[in-house]
């Protein structure tokens, strides 16, 4: 399978499963000298032809505008892909808490504990945090951002961002359940 292909793949099941909304969140994929990633305002689930940037020296204009945070991650971390999506209930719990430790069983098991760490979208500051996160764990969210998850494969970055999403709406539901008993 095509590298594109791969990619739009992935970012149908994100989509699908609503963990991304019109042209919210971006992938890549390590190679040799860089990285391939989507194209800033792609739609990941037709994100049309990568872009590729190399390690150091200038970026693309058109690579997606978290470039410096794909950069960042490939120079610190193992990983070989890199999913980034905004999935809502991920999102919401980033606002109130700083970690999230989920309380179902896959979500223990493939996160056990979920950093919330701070930065402006683009910036070196955020690029600095994921990568540092990503280091220690496949996944983090960005308050009030979205997702990074870093992995072997882009399905298996999807799969941690999937779950991520699932262990947030369990937690969401819990609480929700939790207050009607009070």
């Amino acid at each position: 399978m095509e590298l594109t292909d791969e990619f739009k793949r992935i970012g149908i099941r994100l989509r699908q499963e609503g963990l991304i909304g019109a042209v919210f969140g971006n992938l890549s994929v390590r190679g040799d000298d860089g990285f391939f990633i989507t194209r800033a305002g792609s739609y990941l689930d037709d994100p049309g032809s990568l872009v590729i940037v190399p390690f150091s020296g200038p970026m693309p204009p058109e690579a997606s505008s978290e470039f410096r945070l794909h950069r960042e991650v490939y120079r610190k971390t193992p990983h070989h892909a890199i999913v980034h999506a905004h999935p809502p209930h991920a999102v919401a719990i980033s606002l109130v808490r700083d970690e999230i430790i989920p309380r179902d069983s896959e979500g223990e098991m493939f996160c056990p504990s979920i950093r919330v760490v701070e930065g402006r979208p683009g910036s070196d500051e955020m690029a600095a945090n994921v990568a540092d996160a990503l280091s220690l764990s496949g996944a983090v969210i960005v308050r009030g951002h979205g997702t990074f998850a870093g992995a072997k494969t882009l399905d298996e970055a999807y799969s941690l961002t999937s779950s991520v999403e699932h262990s947030c709406r369990v937690l969401f539901l819990l609480h929700s359940w939790e207050d009607r008993r009070l």
